[in-house]
């Protein structure tokens, strides 16, 4: 699982690289969001953009990201597509977390 993350303070982001989070992929996220997370960080934005497909295994997967980093840390998201998004919503996952439309200006990768 292809995963990039950068520390902005007390924020830690993470782009997610692939296009799914289904059951093929969904123990290989976690394990690697396991290994990013252990930075320092108050809050922790996942972003979404990228990623195409999203099933019941990766949306286990990412409420599993949420239990792991614990009642300490915040775990929000941003730059879901409209499939993604349909996931969270159809499940009523977005009341559960915060999502952000897109990463905040400073936090984009330039192109």
């Amino acid at each position: 699982m292809d995963l990039t993350a950068t520390a902005h303070g007390a924020l830690l982001v993470i782009s997610i690289c692939e296009n799914r989070i289904d059951a093929a992929s969904a123990i290989q996220f976690k394990e690697r969001m396991r290994e990013v997370t252990q930075t320092p960080s108050d809050r922790v934005l996942l972003d979404l953009s990228q990623v195409q497909f999203l099933d019941s295994s990766g949306l286990g997967a990412v409420v599993g990201v949420m239990k792991l980093l614990g009642a300490d840390r915040k775990l929000e998201l941003s730059g879901l597509t409209p499939t993604v998004a349909k996931v969270f919503r159809l499940t009523r996952m977005d009341s559960v977390f915060t999502i952000h439309p897109t990463l905040p200006d400073g936090l984009r990768k330039a192109s």
